[in-house]
C-alpha cells in the first residue's frame, strides 16, 4: 500500500502516555501530529524518588509535547509524583475515558504505522454500540503467519502496543480485580478458553496480579473484559513498532527479543470486514503456539523480565510451561 493512499487525519481523540524518554516520545508524538487528531490527551507520570536524572528527563519529555504546533485541543494530566506504570496508566485511562467517549491510546514507545489511525477510526465507529467488542488492537504478534483474508479478526487476546476503545467498555475495568475470588475456583476460564494450558496459565497470571506479585495494569483489563466475554480486534498485519526495548525500559529490556523487531506493515483501505463477530479460535491457537509452543523458542519471542515472572509462576503453582525448558 502506498503512503499516498493512507488518510492523513483521525477524527478520534488520541491519548498519549509519557514518562522520561524524550527521544522516543518525540517519534511517537510526530506520528500523532501527522495524523492531526481531533483532540490530544497527554498523561505523564512524575519522577521516581531518588532518581535525580528523572527530574530532568521528565521535564524534557513534557517539553517535547510543547514543541509541536498542535492544531487541536491539547489537555494534560501531569503528575508531580511517581505512581509507577500500574497506577499511572490505570488512573490515566480512567481520566481519558471521563473526558471522551472513545480514544486511540499510545504509549511513548509504541510507534504506529499511518494506517493505524484510519483503521481505528473506522472500527470505533462500526462497533461503537456493539458490546461484544471491548478493544481494537494495533498489534499482530504472529510474525507474518496470519491466515486472514479480511483486514482483521476477533480474538480473546488483548494486545496493548497501540489500541483503541470506548468509555462504555472501560467502565468495567477494576484495578483491584475484586471479582477474582468469586471466579477463581470456578470453571469460568476452562469454559472460555480452548485449551487447558491456556486456562491454567491465565489462572496463574490473574492470581499473581490479584496478589500484587505482578505489578501491572493490563491483566486487569483482560480480566474485566473476559468476565463480559468480550472480544478484541486484531489487524491482519502488525501496525505498531515497539521502540521501547532497551536499558531505559520498565518491562522490556531485552533488545534481542524477536518482539523488538516485529515487522510493521500497513493495511489496505477501505477495510474488509469479517462476515460474523466471532472469535477466530484457529488464529488464537496459532499465536499461542508461536509465542509459547514447543516448536518456537520462548527466548526468541518473550522479553527477559516476562520470562522471569512466568518462571516464578511455574515455581509457585507447579504449572509446566514447556517452552521454558
Amino acid at each position: 500500500m502506498s503512503e499516498e493512499s493512507v488518510p492523513t487525519s483521525t477524527d478520534t481523540p488520541v491519548a498519549l502516555f509519557i514518562f522520561n524518554r524524550p527521544d522516543k516520545t518525540k517519534r511517537v508524538a510526530q506520528a500523532i501530529f501527522d495524523a492531526s487528531p481531533s483532540k490530544l490527551l497527554v498523561v505523564a507520570d512524575g519522577p521516581r524518588p531518588g532518581r535525580l536524572e528523572d527530574f530532568e528527563l521528565c521535564d524534557e519529555t513534557r517539553a517535547v509535547i510543547e514543541s509541536f504546533d498542535w492544531q487541536c485541543e491539547v489537555v494534560k494530566n501531569y503528575s508531580s509524583e511517581n505512581f509507577g506504570c500500574r497506577l499511572r496508566v490505570a488512573t490515566g485511562l480512567d481520566w481519558v475515558f471521563s473526558e471522551v467517549e472513545e480514544a486511540i491510546i499510545l504509549e511513548d514507545d509504541c510507534l504506529p504505522h499511518p494506517s493505524f489511525f484510519p483503521y481505528c477510526d473506522e472500527l470505533l465507529r462500526r462497533y461503537r454500540d456493539d458490546t461484544r467488542i471491548h478493544m481494537i488492537s494495533g498489534n499482530n504478534m504472529m510474525f507474518g503467519q496470519t491466515e486472514c483474508a479480511e483486514s482483521y479478526y476477533f480474538s480473546r487476546f488483548y494486545k496493548i502496543w497501540g489500541w483503541a476503545s470506548w468509555a462504555r467498555a472501560w467502565r468495567f475495568y477494576d484495578l483491584e480485580m475484586t471479582k477474582w475470588p468469586d471466579v477463581r475456583y470456578s470453571s469460568w476460564l476452562g469454559d472460555l478458553l480452548p485449551t487447558k494450558k491456556m486456562a491454567a496459565m491465565a489462572h496463574n497470571i490473574f492470581d499473581e496480579t490479584y496478589s500484587g506479585n505482578l505489578t501491572t495494569w493490563e491483566y486487569q483489563w483482560v480480566f474485566a473484559s473476559w468476565l463480559q466475554r468480550a472480544l478484541a480486534i486484531v489487524p491482519r498485519t502488525n501496525l505498531i513498532a515497539n521502540i521501547g526495548f532497551g536499558e531505559d525500559a520498565t518491562h522490556m529490556m531485552n533488545e534481542r527479543s524477536a518482539l523488538a523487531s516485529l515487522d510493521v506493515e500497513g493495511l489496505d483501505l477501505p477495510l474488509i470486514h469479517p462476515a460474523e463477530v466471532e472469535v477466530d479460535e484457529k488464529a488464537d491457537l496459532k499465536e499461542w503456539n508461536i509465542l509459547y509452543g514447543r516448536a518456537h523458542s520462548w527466548r526468541r519471542h518473550v522479553p527477559r523480565v516476562l520470562r522471569a515472572k512466568l518462571r516464578a509462576l511455574r515455581r509457585s503453582f507447579g504449572f509446566k510451561v514447556t517452552a521454558l525448558k
